[in-house]
């Protein structure tokens, strides 16, 4: 039996659908992968990415900027403030944000360049383009 899951942000559901896996990385915790079955969990996810694997095959890709995930029962629920499905990101425009934020930082005077640096980084690794 798949997962059904759910990738919400505050502006709309950006998947829903069936899933034979799961993959996120949550604060503190690394990467964690989620099978039908898995126990019940809820963690804090880190700025980067989700990949859910399709059950009919093929995968979904979207970089999320902080949030929860909550498994049960073989549901998968994503909350995020700010989630993006790779096929929505600029890779160009998300490389001069990374640009920026790597700047800021090695001149000290912008508090939120890590930030910023993390969400491009996140962009990057969805679309298939970070380099580092």
């Amino acid at each position: 039996m798949p997962l059904e899951v759910e990738l919400v942000s505050p502006e709309r559901t950006l998947f829903s659908g069936e899933a034979s896996m799961v993959r996120a990385r949550t604060v503190g915790g690394g990467d964690i992968a989620f099978l039908p079955g898995h126990a019940p969990f809820v963690g804090a996810l880190a700025t980067w990415t989700v990949e859910i694997t399709l059950a009919e095959g093929g995968h979904e890709l979207a970089a999320v900027h902080g949030g929860f995930v909550e498994v049960s029962h073989d549901h998968v629920k994503i909350l995020s403030d700010l989630a993006e499905l790779a096929s929505t990101i600029d890779a160009d425009r998300a490389r001069r944000a990374q640009e920026k934020a790597q700047a800021a930082i090695q001149r000290g005077d912008d508090v939120d360049a890590e930030a910023a640096l993390d969400r491009a980084n996140a962009r990057l690794a969805a679309t298939g383009t970070m380099v580092h």
